[in-house]
C-alpha cells in the first residue's frame, strides 16, 4: 500500500481550490510510550490520507507532535482516528487563530528519535514531574506578581515578532540551546521566584518544566496549550492580551496576528514590520523579516548577492550550489550579517506601529442578490463557469464574486456565453462562462449588484 505523497504542492493546492471546502489548521502533541513508532506512523498515514488530512508530524518512542490541516467537514472523523489510541483520548486540539486552506500541502509523518529535539537524557530525571498548568486568566494574574520571572522558550525569530510583556527572550536558534542558558541565568532564583514559561503550543514547556524542577526550581508554572490556546481563551472570555504582536507558526502562514502591535522591524530598511519571508535564492532560503517595499525592490531576496543569483540561468545556479550545505540552514541563517536591522535577545515591549486590520472575508457593503455559484475554472483560458440559480444576468451587469479564499471581487460582464453559445442575457438554469483575471473556487458565490 502507498504510504507517501504522490502529488506536488502545486497539484495539491489546485485540488484544494477545486474541492471548495473549508480546512482547519490545528496542532497537538502527546507524550506516551510507543513501542513501535514505525507501525504507529503507518497506521496514522493510512487513516489520515483517507480523510485528506495534511501536515507535518513527528512520532517517536516518546510520543507524537503534529501540525496539521484537516477538512472542516472531516474534523470529527479526524478526532475519531485519535480516540482510537488510549493515550490520545480527549486530547486537546489547538485550532489556529487564522485559517488558511493552504497552510500544509503534503502529509509528512516522520519517525524521529524525539518529537522535540531537546538534547536531554530523559533517563536522568522524571519527565512526568511537570510544572503547574495555568489557563489564560491565571497566567495573566501571575504575570502581575512581582515575584514572577517569565521565560519565552521559543527561538529568536519567533520572539522577535511577538512575546509576552516583560519576558526573557533567549537569543537562541533552537530549543536545546535555551535550556542550559536559562538554567545558568536563573540560578539565584530557584527558591524564591515563580518560574513562568510559555511556548507556541505547549510541547516545549512540557519537557522544560520537568527539567527545571529537576534542576531545583521550586515554583514552576507553564502556559497550558501555549500561545495558541491562550489566544483562544482571551477571545472567548474577553480577557486582555498580555501577549503583544504575532505568534510565529511553522506552516505556510509563518504567523498569526494576536494583537495589532508591530514590535519588529524590516531587517533591510528598518521600517516597522513583522512579516517573515524566505529568501528566493534556493541556495540561501534565509528566513527574515521583509516589508512590502523591500520585497518588491529585492524580489524576495535577503541581499544583493542573492538578487543577482536568482537572475542567473538555472544551470549556473545549480552549479554554484554544488558542494555547499544548503537547505538545512534555513533558520540558522536568520542571523546573517546582511540583515542590518535584525534584533535578538533583549526585545522591546513597546510597539513600533499598529497593523492595519484587514478581513478578506468581510462582504462589501453594497446591495446584492445571490444569483448563482461557481462550477469550474479553466486555468489555461482564464474562464470561469457558473450555474444561474436565481434571476437573470445580462451584459453590462456588475457582479460580485465572493468566497473564503477568493475574497470579494467586483467585475462588469462585457462578454458572456450561456450553454456553449454567446448570449446577452442568461436565465435561471443556464450554465454561463466568462473571462476573469483571477481564479474562482467551487465554494464561490455569484452576486448581482443592484445599482
Amino acid at each position: 500500500m502507498q504510504l507517501y505523497n504522490t502529488l506536488s504542492a502545486e497539484e495539491r493546492a489546485q485540488l484544494i481550490d477545486e474541492a471548495g471546502k473549508e480546512r482547519l489548521t490545528l496542532s497537538f502533541y502527546a507524550y506516551a510510550k510507543i513501542e513501535d513508532p514505525k507501525k504507529f506512523r503507518d497506521e496514522l498515514f493510512i487513516a489520515w490520507n483517507a480523510l485528506d488530512a495534511l501536515g507535518r508530524i513527528y512520532v517517536a518512542h516518546e510520543g507524537i507532535n503534529a501540525q496539521m490541516s484537516v477538512p472542516a467537514d472531516q474534523f470529527e472523523a479526524f478526532r475519531d482516528t485519535l480516540e482510537a489510541y488510549d493515550f490520545m483520548k480527549g486530547i486537546r486540539l489547538n485550532v489556529a487563530v487564522e485559517q488558511d486552506n493552504h497552510s500544509f500541502l503534503k502529509l509528512t509523518i516522520k519517525v524521529r528519535h524525539k518529537i522535540v529535539a531537546d538534547g536531554l537524557n530523559d533517563d536522568t530525571f522524571d519527565v512526568t514531574n511537570k510544572g503547574v498548568h495555568l489557563k489564560a486568566k491565571e497566567f495573566n494574574e501571575m504575570l502581575e506578581d512581582p515575584n514572577t520571572i517569565v521565560v519565552d522558550f521559543r527561538n529568536h525569530y519567533e520572539s522577535e515578532v511577538g512575546h509576552f510583556e516583560g519576558a526573557i527572550t533567549p537569543d537562541v536558534e533552537n530549543f536545546r540551546e535555551s535550556l542550559p542558558i536559562i538554567n545558568e541565568q536563573l540560578q539565584d532564583f530557584k527558591e524564591n521566584k515563580n518560574l513562568l514559561m510559555y511556548c507556541t503550543g505547549g510541547i516545549r514547556c512540557e519537557k522544560a518544566s520537568a527539567y527545571f524542577k529537576h534542576q531545583g526550581f521550586k515554583n514552576v508554572f507553564q502556559l497550558e496549550g501555549g500561545i495558541i490556546e491562550y489566544t483562544r481563551q482571551i477571545k472567548e472570555e474577553g480577557i486582555k492580551s498580555k501577549f503583544i504582536g504575532k505568534n510565529f507558526v511553522f506552516d505556510h502562514r509563518l504567523g498569526e496576528r494576536i494583537t495589532d502591535d508591530i514590535i519588529a522591524q524590516c531587517h533591510q530598511c528598518g521600517k516597522p514590520c513583522d512579516n517573515h519571508t524566505n529568501c528566493a535564492n534556493d541556495a540561501c532560503h534565509l528566513l527574515f523579516i521583509q516589508c512590502d517595499e523591500c520585497k518588491a525592490a529585492m524580489e524576495n531576496c535577503c541581499s544583493t548577492e542573492c538578487l543577482e543569483t536568482i537572475h542567473l540561468p538555472w544551470e549556473e545556479q545549480v552549479q554554484l550550489r554544488k558542494g555547499l550545505q544548503v537547505g538545512n540552514k534555513v533558520f540558522r541563517k536568520g542571523k546573517s550579517d546582511a540583515l542590518k536591522f535584525k534584533k535578538s535577545g533583549e526585545l522591546p515591549d513597546k510597539p513600533l506601529a499598529k497593523a492595519e486590520t484587514k478581513n478578506i472575508r468581510q462582504k462589501i457593503a453594497v446591495k446584492k442578490v445571490l444569483i448563482g455559484k461557481a462550477e469550474h475554472y479553466y486555468s489555461k483560458s482564464k474562464i470561469a463557469q457558473f450555474l444561474i440559480e436565481n434571476k437573470e444576468l445580462s451584459i453590462g451587469d456588475k457582479v460580485l464574486i465572493s468566497g473564503p479564499t477568493t475574497g470579494d471581487q467586483e467585475v462588469t460582464i462585457t462578454q458572456m456565453f450561456a450553454n456553449g453559445g454567446p448570449c446577452d442575457t442568461a436565465k435561471k438554469g443556464d450554465q454561463i462562462t466568462f473571462e476573469l483575471p483571477f481564479r474562482v473556487r467551487l465554494s464561490d458565490k455569484l452576486y448581482k449588484i443592484e445599482l
